[in-house]
C-alpha cells in the first residue's frame, strides 16, 4: 500500500480544500472587486505618468533624456541648447498637463475607494436593499465626518503653529486613508441598512414617488448612522487627540505597510503565489485583498514621487508576471527542450497568449496545475524571477518601479516601458534566460518517463480497443 501517495493526495484535497473556502469568503470577494474597479483608475493614472516619464519627459527621459536615446541633444545640437529649446518647454507644460491626471485617481484613491468599496458592500452583504447608491451617500457622509478638518501650519517667521479650522487635510483622500475609508464606509453601511431592515423608517404613502419615498425612508438611517460617526469622532479626539482616520493609520495601516516591506511578507506572497496557481487557485483571490492594503498603496506613493519602494505591486508585475516567468519560460523551455510531440503542439499553441503574458493555456494544456513533474520548477520560478529583479535594484542597476504599464504588454517591451531604459530589458531578457533553464532538467525527465506516450495516445485513436 503506497501511504506517501496516500498522504500526498490528502494533503493536495486538503489544502485546495481550505484555500478555496478563503478564496470564496464574501469580505475577501468585496475587498477584491472593490480595488480591482478603483486599480482601472490607478492604471489610467499609471499609464499617464509612464507617457509623462518615459516619452515625454525633455531632461529623463527614454526619448529625450540623457539617460535614454539623447534624441533632444540630437535635435539642438547640446545639452544646454535643448535645455533653453522650445521644444524642451513644451515637452515639460505637456508632461506637467498629463500629470494632472494623478488628481482625478491616485490623489483621490481613498475617497474613490470609499464609493466603490461600500457600494460593493452593500450589494454582497445586503442584496434586498432597493436602493444601494444611497448607502454610498452615507459612506461618504460618515468618512467626511471623520477627515480631520484643521491642521497646524507654522510660518517661516515664526515657531509657534497656528491652528487652522475648516481646512481639510487632504493627504487623506490619497493611500493615507485607505484602512479609513474600507473600515469607515463599511461600519456606515453596516449601520444604515441594519436599522433599514429593522423598519425604523418614515413610511410615505402609496401616492408618493418611489424615488422620494426612498429619500424618506433613508433619513432616520441616514441620521442615526451619521449621528453615530459623530459620537465616535468625539471619542476619538477627546480621548488620543486624534481623528479616526489619523488614529486608524497609527495603529493599522503602518503596521500593514511595514510587515509588508518586509523580506518574509515578499517571499510568503511569491512562494504562495505559484503555489496557489498549481494547485489551480488563482492567487488573486487570495493575495488581490492583502496587495490591495499594502503593496499597491506602495504602488501609489511610487508613482506620485513620494517614495520610492522596493516591495510593490509594480515591482512584482515587472520581474514576475510581465517578465513572463509564468508563461514565456516555459513555454520557451518546451518547444526547444522537449522531445513529446504532444507537448510541442501544446506549446506552438501557448506560445501567442505567452507572448502576451497569459498562462492559462501552457497551465492547463500541458498541464501544469497538479503535475507533480512540474511542481519545483513552477513553483521557484516566479521568486527566482522576483529575486533576480530585486538583485538588480538592490545594487542599482534599474531603479525602484515606478511606471505603471499594462500586464500584458509583451516581456522585454514592458522591461523597457516599467523602467524607462534599456536596462530594465536587460533584466527581464536575464529573468527569461533564468526561469527558461529551470525547467530544462524536468523536460528531460519528462521525456525519459514517457518516451513513447504520444504514439499510445495516437494509437488509442486509431484503434480504441488499445485503450481497454
Amino acid at each position: 500500500m503506497n501511504t506517501n501517495g496516500g498522504r500526498w493526495q490528502n494533503f493536495q484535497a486538503n489544502f485546495t480544500k481550505y484555500a478555496g473556502k478563503i478564496a470564496a469568503n464574501k469580505l475577501l470577494l468585496t475587498l477584491r472587486d472593490s480595488f480591482i474597479i478603483v486599480a482601472a483608475t490607478s492604471m489610467i493614472a499609471g499609464f499617464a505618468i509612464m507617457i509623462q516619464n518615459v516619452f515625454v519627459d525633455p531632461t529623463n527621459g527614454l526619448v529625450f533624456g540623457k539617460q535614454g536615446f539623447g534624441l533632444g541633444k540630437m535635435i539642438a545640437g547640446s545639452w544646454s541648447a535643448w535645455e533653453k529649446s522650445g521644444l524642451f518647454n513644451g515637452l515639460t507644460s505637456t508632461g506637467n498637463l498629463i500629470g494632472l491626471v494623478s488628481n482625478g485617481s491616485l490623489n483621490t484613491f481613498a475617497v474613490l475607494l470609499v464609493v466603490i468599496f461600500s457600494h460593493t458592500f452593500s450589494r454582497k452583504y445586503f442584496p434586498k436593499s432597493k436602493e444601494h447608491m444611497t448607502s454610498v451617500l452615507y459612506a461618504l457622509g460618515a468618512f467626511f465626518i471623520c477627515m480631520p478638518w484643521k491642521f497646524q501650519y507654522t510660518p517661516t517667521d515664526s515657531k509657534k503653529a497656528i491652528d487652522v479650522l475648516n481646512y481639510m487635510d487632504t493627504s487623506f483622500f490619497g493611500t493615507k486613508g485607505v484602512f479609513a475609508a474600507l473600515l469607515i464606509s463599511g461600519f456606515a453601511v453596516w449601520i444604515y441598512n441594519k436599522i433599514l431592515e429593522r423598519n425604523i423608517t418614515i413610511k410615505m404613502p402609496d401616492s408618493v414617488p418611489p424615488a422620494v419615498a426612498r429619500s424618506f425612508e433613508s433619513l432616520i438611517p441616514g441620521v442615526c448612522t451619521m449621528g453615530v460617526f459623530i459620537i465616535l469622532t468625539g471619542i476619538s479626539t477627546t480621548f488620543t487627540s486624534e481623528t479616526m482616520p489619523e488614529l486608524l493609520l497609527t495603529l493599522l495601516q503602518k503596521p500593514a505597510l511595514a510587515i509588508s516591506g518586509t523580506g518574509l511578507f515578499a517571499f510568503v506572497s511569491q512562494t504562495t503565489w505559484s503555489l496557489l496557481q498549481w494547485f489551480g487557485i488563482h492567487p488573486t483571490s487570495i493575495w488581490g485583498p492583502i496587495f490591495g492594503l499594502t503593496w499597491n498603496i506602495n504602488d501609489t506613493q511610487n508613482m506620485l514621487g513620494q517614495a520610492h519602494h522596493i516591495y510593490s505591486s509594480l515591482f512584482m508585475n515587472f520581474s514576475t508576471i510581465a517578465a513572463g516567468s509564468c508563461s514565456v519560460s516555459p513555454v520557451l523551455a518546451l518547444m526547444l527542450f522537449s522531445k513529446r510531440v504532444a507537448a510541442k503542439k501544446i506549446s506552438k499553441i501557448a506560445i501567442m497568449p505567452a507572448i502576451f503574458n497569459i498562462s492559462e493555456p501552457i497551465t492547463f494544456g500541458l498541464p501544469i496545475i497538479l503535475n507533480p513533474l512540474y511542481f519545483i520548477p513552477w513553483v521557484v520560478a516566479q521568486p527566482l524571477a522576483f529575486y533576480i529583479g530585486y538583485f538588480f535594484i538592490k545594487i542599482g542597476f534599474i531603479a525602484p518601479i515606478v511606471n505603471n504599464v499594462p500586464w500584458t504588454v509583451p516581456t522585454l517591451i514592458s522591461g523597457l516601458l516599467y523602467t524607462g531604459s534599456i536596462k530594465g530589458l536587460i533584466v527581464q531578457a536575464i529573468i527569461v534566460v533564468a526561469t527558461t533553464a529551470i525547467y530544462i532538467p524536468f523536460i528531460q525527465v519528462d521525456n525519459k518517463l514517457n518516451p513513447d506516450i504520444d504514439k499510445k495516445i495516437s494509437a488509442t485513436k486509431a484503434d480504441p480497443k488499445l485503450a481497454e
